[in-house]
């Protein structure tokens, strides 16, 4: 099966200047509508799904391949071949920023920029790291989990999307997070929220936006504070919003972020 079946890929918009979204976890390529009408006159762009979320093919899951965050940027970089994209401009979210990251790493030629939404590189408080978490709170979420996916999301989402004075937005998200093959998502979040991609780091060479909210729980100050010093010449922006998600929460503030570095 080709990567553009696999992984649902749609082409959109018009214009030169080509936009790859990476989405977030438990989240499919609809996470991005609330910025793709401002952006379509001006940009074309490529959405996707990864392996058991949306309209991807579950069937070509392979517990191996996807045991750490390269299987999903070895995915990016297929639909990268297959599309024959060169200097894109990836825009990815959360653990999607990760994933962008690695595939940017991989084959630097395939990306102009990468704009990274609410990144981080390890979840977990470490010595002389603050990622948001300690390793028993991971393990009780992760364990959580896999009794009641669905008691989950519905206790978890609202953390995730801040704003509790607009229930409707994480109403949205817990039905994306449910559409999901459930069994895969338990396995990518374990992937997700235990990874460790410091180390990587240093061999990222792309021009990156850190694109950061001031109050988020799943990637407080403190990580976009050590991903800007380990990226040399990376961009900091802090918007002030709340919440893990600006492209849905704060669409008008997220795109013009990064118009702005786009442009600058």
């Amino acid at each position: 099966m080709n990567a553009l079946k696999r992984n649902n890929v749609h082409v959109v918009g018009r214009g030169q200047t080509m936009l790859l979204f990476v989405n977030g976890f438990g989240c499919d390529q609809t996470i991005w509508r609330y910025m793709l009408p401002a952006l379509s006159e001006h940009y074309s762009m490529v959405l996707f799904d990864h392996v058991g979320a949306g309209l991807s093919d579950a069937t070509t899951y392979n517990p191996s391949k996807y045991a750490s965050l390269h299987g999903y940027a070895q995915d990016l970089l297929e639909i990268c071949e297959e599309l024959d994209l060169h200097e894109v401009t990836l825009v990815g979210h959360s653990v999607g920023a990760m994933i962008g990251a690695l595939a940017a790493i991989g084959a630097p030629a395939r990306f102009r920029r990468l704009l990274l939404l609410c990144p981080s590189p390890c979840y977990l408080n470490e010595a002389g790291y603050h990622g948001g978490f300690d390793r028993v709170d991971i393990e009780s979420m992760l364990s959580f989990m896999e009794r009641d996916f669905s008691e989950w999301a519905d206790s978890f989402v609202p953390l995730i999307m801040g704003n509790p004075d607009r229930p409707s937005l994480s109403d949205e998200l817990i039905l994306s997070f449910c559409r999901n093959d459930l069994t895969i998502a338990r396995q990518f979040a374990r992937v997700t929220f235990l990874s460790d991609n410091r180390s990587d780091l240093a061999r990222l060479r792309t021009p990156c936006l850190l694109l950061q909210c001031a109050e988020d729980l799943i990637a407080p100050l403190e990580v976009g504070a050590y991903l800007h010093t380990s990226l040399p010449g990376s961009t900091l922006v802090t918007l002030p919003v709340s919440g893990h998600c600006p492209h849905v929460s704060a669409p008008r503030e997220t795109l013009a972020a990064m118009e702005a570095y786009m442009e600058a």
